[in-house]
């Protein structure tokens, strides 16, 4: 018990702390994912049941975001032109902006020092890993 409570914390922590530093860009963390996830696809878009698969995350919370990004000109939406009744969401030239300025902003703030150094930093990643595959959540 006590593992996963902590675990479940830590993220918490590590979430409000990503939440903050994304705010001045009008970011939330889901949001800031769905900007990074059509920033590294092949094409910048991707069909909207694609992000809530790769982001493992319902129908709903997906056309939250999007609703989000497009409102603020980060990203658009257009008709899937491989399936007449699907639509993409394609990041625009101000979302790659300002997922970049987010991305130094978390690299320097978020991701950069989570008080462990490299050895001890690899032996969390291989036991987390581990969890993870014991968990169903990858093979």
């Amino acid at each position: 018990m006590a593992v996963v409570t902590s675990i479940m914390r830590l993220q918490q922590v590590f979430l409000a702390s990503a939440d903050a530093q994304l705010r001045p860009f009008g970011l939330t963390f889901a949001r800031y994912e769905v900007l990074m996830l059509l920033t590294f696809s092949t094409n910048g878009a991707l069909p909207l049941g694609k992000i809530g698969e790769r982001l493992q995350v319902n129908a709903s919370s997906v056309t939250n975001a999007v609703d989000h990004l497009e409102a603020h000109g980060l990203v658009t939406r257009r008709p899937n032109p491989r399936d007449g009744r699907g639509t993409l969401a394609s990041i625009t030239a101000k979302g790659r902006r300002i997922a970049d300025l987010a991305t130094r902003r978390m690299n320097a703030e978020v991701f950069g020092d989570v008080g462990l150094d490299a050895r001890a930093l690899i032996g969390l990643l291989e036991t987390l890993g581990r969890m993870r595959r014991a968990a169903g959540d990858f093979e």
